[in-house]
């Protein structure tokens, strides 16, 4: 029963699906984190109804690759999309730590906010209607990858402050317990990236790479993790691990 609560909690939270509604207790808030992953799991199988849909419909290409761009954040409710804007408006402040952590604070949306917002779904747009061949293990990887890691850093980072929504998960319960196993799951997402050949190799690489300078962002610039920089570093994540994928077959018929 606690384990299903825990999913129920982690949907609640971290998509926009409608759940039954339960008290969030200390018993199912401990392991929410690491059920954070099966969202991904949620948004690679709708994206791969989406595709299959496209081609029975043959459908152009824009429109599959514009389901593709926004079907993450319809089915998340736009909550990591708000984090990457949020985060964008403090890290283009250029201030303290705590002025920042003030700034994430603040409910408006700046200038930086809105352009960083609009290059990133750019982006992502181009991304999906550039993928040649819709490899539905690599996408599966993609979204729980970038899942498994944003709740890995919240097991593992320093906090920034003992207060507010990601504290409310990461800050209660065992965060080593739930750090091996987003450890586990990392690990075999990983394996299973690197099935996928080169592509999941060179998605495997952003991946990790971006992880890398999340934490460098977190702690220098903030003095700690929080729930927006969480979302930032898994919209931010995503669409270098898109750009792997894309850009994987070029490098290979130069090879």
């Amino acid at each position: 029963m606690i384990v299903i609560e825990t999913v129920i909690v982690a949907f609640s939270m971290y998509s926009a699906l409608p759940m039954p509604q339960i008290p969030w207790k200390e018993e199912n808030l401990h392991y929410a984190l690491c059920a954070f992953p099966l969202v991904g799991v949620v948004i690679a199988l709708l994206c791969g109804v989406w595709v299959r849909l496209c081609i029975v419909l043959s459908l152009p290409s824009l429109i599959q690759g514009a389901g593709l761009c926004l079907l993450p954040a319809l089915m998340t409710g736009g909550i990591h999309l708000d984090g990457y804007a949020d985060t964008w408006d403090a890290r283009s402040s250029h201030a303290e730590p705590e002025k920042r952590q003030e700034i994430l604070k603040d409910p408006h949306m700046g200038a930086f906010a809105a352009i960083h917002l609009m290059i990133l779904m750019l982006a992502r747009f181009a991304l999906c209607c550039s993928l040649r061949d819709y490899d539905a293990g690599l996408m599966f990887g993609i979204f729980t990858l970038s899942r498994a890691l944003s709740g890995l850093s919240a097991a593992v980072f320093p906090l920034a402050k003992r207060s507010g929504l990601l504290y409310t998960f990461a800050g209660t319960g065992n965060r080593r317990r739930a750090a091996m196993l987003l450890g586990c799951c990392c690990a075999l997402l990983s394996l299973l990236l690197l099935t996928r050949g080169l592509a999941g190799a060179a998605v495997l690489v952003a991946a990790g790479l971006t992880f890398v300078r999340y934490h460098r962002i977190a702690m220098r610039e903030f003095g700690g993790l929080s729930g927006d920089l969480a979302g930032w570093f898994l919209e931010t994540a995503e669409v270098w691990m898109l750009c792997a994928a894309c850009l994987t077959p070029y490098v290979e018929e130069l090879l």
